[in-house]
């Protein structure tokens, strides 16, 4: 399991939040992902590490752009994450 904490530059509400969900969640295969346009983050939760590359080439041109990115590995703390 890997935890994956993007910045991206140009949410401003809640409606990017979702944009950027979504575009992630049709391209890749996540179990957890969130979004915060007031933090400029987009946290993912995945049972494999996603390409930083991979990722920028699906939310570059919806109009948003990733600026940043990090990825570990994340232990199974319970059963929900």
């Amino acid at each position: 399991m890997y935890k994956i904490i993007l910045k991206i530059d140009g949410m401003s509400c809640g409606m990017c939040e979702a944009h950027i969900n979504d575009t992630i969640r049709n391209r890749f295969s996540v179990k957890k992902i969130k979004s915060s346009y007031k933090k400029g983050t987009t946290e993912i939760l995945s049972e494999e590490k996603l390409s930083e590359e991979e990722l920028r080439r699906e939310i570059d041109p919806t109009g948003y752009k990733l600026v940043g990115y990090s990825a570990e590995a994340a232990e199974k703390r319970h059963l929900f994450w």
